[in-house]
């Protein structure tokens, strides 16, 4: 595998250097990061020819993702997804946090400020080397009025067969805390233009029903006979286009296994995506207005553990204790076929 190669991408409005980092296979196949907010932003992947193109949707300049971007390849937390009510009690003491989205906490608060969330820091590069690239963020007590004073390592790996591999670790110290960890890659594997002409599966029976502000009611809820059932791969088109939910995977949680699968008929690309999360957030981009991009150019597949979870014991939880490891991996799996439907 070729050496990572490492290029400055540009200066933050803070003044902090920020780099980018392409890891590339003897495949053709390349992914450049940025270390801030380990960002994917070019993902070079074949088509059924050989041809590459970039199948993740990207900001032209570092000022448009620190400005403009909603989360384009960005690494989210402490809580990926939504806290209802911006507040959460652990441990008998209740935690305010900023709202974001309406009343809501949206992907750990805002993203300026004096505190922003994961997808607007620049993270510490701890290796680069071969084929996989390490990085580090410190986010301390009270940080957006979390709890507990954390540490997260992200290993992104490239492997020879074409695939990526996201691995996460975190501790905390001091006190317990809630992380939910992701990456908010809007996938198009046609290279550009709209992905609602690609085919989508979701390894999941079951969904959770939101209510108006896309919180989860707390029912758990069957997709068979609904628009949502996406058991069986099918198109997505624009009666699907409102896609933003949250789908349970039937694998058990803890265990790497299918979340879903991604494929564009006309390029042939297809993305497998694997992960050790019990459940993954389709969002088909309905809401996206940055051109070149708009409504259903990309589909986002964050893997994660529920909304709201710290609101609702009945959820898997996502509380981390001192002394405790978190651990969590995805894959996504790129593969063509020879088949143009």
């Amino acid at each position: 595998m070729p050496e990572p190669v490492i290029a400055p991408y540009g200066t933050t409005r803070a003044g902090a250097k920020v780099r980018r980092i392409t890891l590339a296979n003897a495949a053709g196949m390349s992914v450049s990061l940025l270390d801030y907010g380990g960002i994917v932003d070019e993902l070079l992947a074949p088509d059924r020819r050989g041809r590459l193109a970039n199948v993740v949707l990207s900001c032209p300049t570092l000022a448009d993702y620190e400005t403009k971007s909603p989360y384009f390849g960005a690494l989210v937390g402490r809580y990926a997804n939504r806290i209802a009510g911006a507040a959460f009690t652990l441990d008998g003491v209740r935690h305010t946090l900023p709202a974001n989205e309406g009343a809501n906490t949206l992907h750990g608060g805002p993203a300026d400020g004096p505190a922003p969330n994961f997808s607007h820091r620049v993270w510490d590069i701890v290796a680069a080397t071969g084929s996989a690239l390490t990085l580090r963020l410190h986010s301390p007590d009270d940080e957006n009025g979390f709890p507990g004073d954390l540490t997260v390592y992200v290993t992104y790996t490239l492997t020879p067969d074409n695939t990526l591999r996201l691995d996460y670790a975190a501790r905390v110290a001091g006190r317990a805390t809630v992380l939910n960890l992701t990456n908010h890659a809007y996938f198009n594997l046609a290279g550009g233009g709209t992905a609602l002409d690609h085919e989508i599966a979701v390894a999941a029976a079951r969904y959770l029903p939101p209510d108006a502000a896309n919180i989860p009611t707390g029912a758990i809820a069957p997709v068979a006979g609904t628009w949502l059932d996406l058991t069986r791969q099918q198109r997505i088109g624009p009666a699907r286009a409102g896609l933003d939910h949250c789908f349970v995977l039937d694998k058990p949680e803890g265990v790497i296994g299918p979340a879903a699968l991604l494929r564009d008929p006309a390029s042939g690309r297809v993305l497998a995506v694997e992960t050790t999360e019990p459940a993954v957030q389709v969002y088909a981009a309905g809401k996206l207005d940055l051109p070149p991009y708009g409504p259903g150019d990309g589909i986002a597949l964050e893997t994660q553990h529920f909304p709201d979870s710290p609101n609702r014991p009945a959820f898997p939880s996502t509380r981390l204790d001192p002394g405790e490891a978190f651990r969590s991996s995805t894959v996504w799996r790129f593969t063509t076929d020879q088949t143009r439907t």
